[in-house]
């Protein structure tokens, strides 16, 4: 089996690729269309869709603004997903003095 990510051959009964680190395979985890709080150049919309489709954000946002040059509504659909998509919920750090784990 190869990695889609790095081309790199790796075992058959892999879930995380040893050599970039992606995971292979199928995943019960459901991915949600959001606005991260981290990388985003304007409101996250285009980093978003990145994440939420595994590609490139640059990939993205150079399509974006094809589309927003040639085609014009590119413009009306950012405000709409900015509005749209929910930010990524903030994490927040144990306050000192917890332990992490009851034991």
């Amino acid at each position: 089996m190869y990695c889609n990510a790095c081309g790199k051959n790796i075992p058959d009964d892999a879930n995380l690729c040893a050599y970039c680190g992606r995971s292979i395979g199928y995943h019960a985890v459901t991915k949600r269309l959001m606005r991260p709080r981290e990388g985003r150049k304007i409101a996250g919309v285009c980093a978003g869709f990145a994440n939420y489709f595994d590609l490139d954000a640059t990939l993205v946002r150079l399509v974006w603004l094809v589309i927003v040059i040639f085609g014009g509504t590119g413009l009306l659909a950012y405000v709409i997903g900015w509005i749209v998509m929910p930010e990524e919920p903030k994490m927040l750090a144990a306050p000192m003095g917890y332990p992490a784990t009851n034991t």
